[in-house]
């Protein structure tokens, strides 16, 4: 076999994002053409195959960001079957996971599907199953919720994407498993008649370790899960030395309402003394300090150091990303806000909304008028969606969350106020709805009292409208002047996709569907 690796860039270059993949483990492959994709400074390469060949592995996928010199992945010649790649005795699990799991319909006995772990965002790299919603036998319908996974920012729900029979569950409520490795299997077959990997045990049980250790010679993607299982054990046992509290999203939210340090609660009664909202039914709130506000603990009188929490770093990664690669540019507006205040005062007892669900329908509207602002970029492509799918910003315990509201452009006041309080209220409560599904985003932070600011692009969405709050100022119109209300707001957009005239003509279009909300 042969390394597939990031090149050498030129001086101060020191590392690269892989945009896309062209080829797909075990696909064929002739000599000249394109592997894979990477953004290096500013500019876009691709890697040639020098002699026809086959993917054996694929280390790093689309999204990522790795140093020059980096192992993306591995090719073979072309007679090879991925399958008979042997793995070395010292491969890192991670990277020997990717040997045998997409697109493989023959997975042992029976014709089998496989059930991928999602990676519902950029910054995702395992996720936790938490509960299954289906048995083994069970008929599975698309689109059908089957389990619940903990990903880095909140707890999913996972539908189905084909149809078929629960053959085989070889992922356990517990388990840590990587992105894009299998969970469970669909099989026409008769139930459990199904190859492709052991059942992966809960982090804490003692035999996952063991089978571990032997399924690195047999299959690469149980030892992946079971590897990714010992880490998450061994990360557990270290929690209260890293400062890392485990606490159910529920939990989180009630111990924030009610002022509660969760790290002087102690365990819980959930798994490996993970607190549960039920254990802070009889904790006092945490003290005031003197000048303080309610909810927060005294003030250190020495230098406190913690670790980021997985929903932070995976925040960080994304959000340094996104300045870093997306080429940001900002257009701001300043409109007269009396009608739009006056429309939503009439329109709230009639579709119980608020100001912000007022803006919101107006943004949709917009953004399905725009083909570009319905564009994403994945990879060297530009995908253009048929509806407004429109982000959320979400402010949460731990950082900040983008639920998705898909199709706005087609609904009414009424149904957006329903629909927006429904994920908003589930969001804070750990589930991200429709999350990576969006073309653009909106963050309102006007109940803040912020007058001015510009937010960063969620990728791979073609832009992010700021909205800053409703306050009085004096209008002049027609050198006359008056008392009124404005609001400001800065849209943020990918000029990959967007170019200042249609920016221009989008803030335009906003100010007039605003300032006429009827």
């Amino acid at each position: 076999m042969q390394a597939l690796t990031v090149p050498p860039a030129g001086e101060g270059v020191k590392a690269a994002t892989v945009t896309r993949w062209f080829k797909q483990i075990g696909e064929a492959f002739q000599e000249g053409q394109t592997l894979v994709q990477l953004e290096i400074a500013q500019a876009t390469i691709e890697l040639v195959a020098g002699a026809d060949g086959q993917i054996a592995q694929i280390l790093v996928p689309a999204g990522k960001t790795v140093a020059i010199g980096t192992q993306l992945g591995q090719i073979a010649p072309r007679t090879a079957s991925p399958n008979s790649v042997p793995a070395h005795a010292n491969a890192d699990p991670v990277q020997t996971a990717t040997t045998d799991n997409r697109g493989a319909k023959d997975v042992g006995q029976q014709e089998a599907t496989p059930i991928l772990m999602p990676q519902a965002g950029n910054s995702m790299e395992e996720g936790t199953i938490v509960k299954w919603r289906v048995q083994v036998g069970d008929r599975i319908t698309v689109g059908q919720v089957i389990c619940e996974i903990e990903t880095d920012k909140a707890t999913i729900e996972m539908e189905a994407t084909d149809a078929g029979r629960m053959a085989k569950i070889v992922a356990e409520a517990g388990a840590v498993v990587p992105v894009k490795q299998p969970i469970a299997y669909l099989s026409e077959g008769e139930v459990g008649d199904v190859g492709g990997g052991e059942v992966v045990p809960t982090p804490s049980s003692a035999v996952g370790v063991e089978v571990a250790h032997h399924s690195v010679e047999r299959r690469g993607v149980v030892a992946s899960a079971l590897s990714a299982a010992k880490a998450e054990t061994a990360a557990s046992s270290m929690s209260s030395h890293t400062g890392r509290i485990k606490a159910s999203p529920a939990a989180r939210k009630l111990a924030a309402a009610k002022g509660i340090d969760l790290a002087a609660v102690g365990n819980g009664s959930g798994p490996e003394g993970r607190i549960l909202s039920t254990d802070l039914a009889n904790v006092a709130s945490t003290p005031v300090a003197p000048g303080g506000s309610p909810g927060l603990a005294p003030r250190s009188t020495s230098i406190v150091r913690r670790p980021l929490s997985k929903m932070r770093k995976a925040i960080a990664a994304n959000l340094q990303m996104s300045k870093q690669t997306v080429p940001h540019f900002y257009v701001k507006l300043t409109i007269n806000a009396d009608p739009l205040f006056a429309y939503y005062r009439a329109q709230k007892p009639v579709a119980n909304c608020t100001l912000n669900d007022v803006v919101l329908l107006a943004v949709g509207k917009c953004v399905g008028e725009f083909a570009a602002f319905r564009s994403r970029i994945e990879g060297s492509e530009i995908v253009e969606l048929p509806a407004a799918n429109i982000g959320i910003a979400v402010s949460v315990a731990d950082g900040l969350v983008v639920p998705v509201v898909p199709a706005i452009d087609a609904m009414t006041l009424t149904q957006l106020a329903s629909e927006s309080k429904r994920i908003v209220e589930a969001a804070r409560n750990g589930k991200i709805e429709n999350m990576g599904k969006g073309v653009f985003s909106i963050s309102n932070m006007g109940m803040l009292g912020v007058e001015d600011f510009a937010a960063i692009i969620n990728p791979p969405e073609s832009g992010i409208l700021a909205i800053s709050a409703v306050r009085e100022a004096v209008i002049v119109k027609d050198g006359a002047m008056r008392a009124g209300k404005v609001m400001s707001m800065t849209l943020s957009v990918d000029h990959r996709v967007v170019d200042g005239a249609m920016a221009a003509q989008f803030m335009a279009r906003l100010k007039v569907l605003l300032e006429s909300p009827e």
